[in-house]
């Protein structure tokens, strides 16, 4: 059995010790809040305190710009963190961060989006080489570091340098349902649109950046995502690709998902296939989780088993670190209408 306790209380809090009750060898000790509150876990109003009941690892859920402090002070008393993204608010405070504790080997990263079942698969697909070596990458989906970590990891992409061009547009959208629920009426709004470039210099690769306001809720937006290798295509759950010389075969990506029409055993998400082969199974079946529930899980198990010394990193600080570096790239070439190129930093 592996402990955690959580600092911080809010609605990214609650997904671990919620999920944590499900699982058999997790268990949540206690949640540091600025005030009591009535939780189905131990509250505890210092760190001190919670520190007490010996977790072995502390899942840190505050606001940017507490995190970096938070982090610190954790390391500092030999405590192995999650820390959830990003690890730092701007570029001072990431090489800032790195140079206190970059070297601790205690910290990692809460970067959950390529353990999503839907990426995962696409993760497996693309490293079984079926569209020969990635050369680019487009992802119109989530914002900022978690778009740039799916980029990075579709492509294999280390954290060397990176040139950066970006430009933002704004349009009317309608915008039906927020975090809080449905829009009632709905109303259209403006809405900005930022498209990025990123050049991996030392890889030779290409990400596409698309992401439109409030794109994680409004279901009006169409979920993208593409890569592309020297032998083909996948194209969110479609894949072409030359299969033999005078060969080029269409095939879909297939999720099987139970509980419809006469299916009785449940909603659930089974496993997801190409052709014959499985490239991702449910580890949570039958606990009816949606994904991204199904990827904070993994996360959690991921950690729990880097800190029993029985598994790699789930996602190291120098990854964390890396990817936001490269989406403040981004906002700073859309401000500033400009080119922007990385230099080399000392997490590469």
């Amino acid at each position: 059995m592996t402990t955690f306790a959580i600092v911080g209380s809010g609605w990214r809090a609650e997904f671990f010790w919620r999920l944590a009750a499900a699982l058999d060898d997790l268990t949540c000790v206690g949640v540091v809040s600025r005030a009591p509150k009535d939780l189905p876990v131990p509250v505890h109003l210092s760190l001190d305190d919670c520190l007490r009941a010996g977790p072995d690892f502390v899942v840190t859920a505050v606001p940017w710009s507490v995190t970096p402090g938070l982090v610190v002070e954790l390391v500092d008393r030999g405590v192995p963190v999650l820390a959830e993204t990003p690890p730092a608010p701007d570029l001072d405070g990431l090489r800032a961060l790195w140079a206190r504790v970059g070297g601790s080997g205690l910290v990692q990263v809460a970067e959950q989006y390529t353990r999503m079942p839907a990426h995962a698969a696409r993760i497996a697909l693309v490293r079984s080489g079926v569209l020969g070596d990635p050369t680019r990458a487009d992802v119109s989906s989530t914002h900022q570091y978690h778009a740039v970590s799916l980029i990075r990891t579709l492509l294999g992409a280390g954290r060397g340098p990176v040139r950066v061009r970006a430009t933002r547009h704004t349009a009317p959208l309608a915008d039906p349902i927020t975090r809080a629920g449905w829009a009632d009426p709905v109303e259209v709004k403006p809405a900005t649109t930022t498209i990025a470039t990123i050049s991996f210099e030392e890889h030779g690769t290409l990400g596409v950046y698309d992401f439109t306001e409030n794109q994680w809720h409004n279901q009006l937006l169409l979920r993208r995502l593409l890569v592309r290798g020297t032998r083909g295509e996948l194209r969110d759950h479609e894949v072409v690709h030359l299969a033999a010389d005078r060969t080029i075969t269409r095939n879909p990506v297939v999720r099987r998902q139970t509980g419809y029409d006469l299916d009785l055993d449940g909603f659930d998400t089974d496993h997801i296939t190409f052709n014959s082969e499985v490239l991702y199974r449910n580890p949570h079946r039958g606990r009816r989780w949606n994904d991204e529930e199904i990827a904070i899980a993994t996360l959690l198990q991921d950690t729990a088993a880097w800190v029993a010394g029985t598994g790699p990193e789930p996602y190291p600080l120098a990854d964390g670190v890396h990817d936001h570096r490269v989406a403040l790239a981004i906002e700073e070439a859309a401000d500033r209408d400009t080119t922007v190129t990385t230099t080399a930093e000392p997490w590469s």
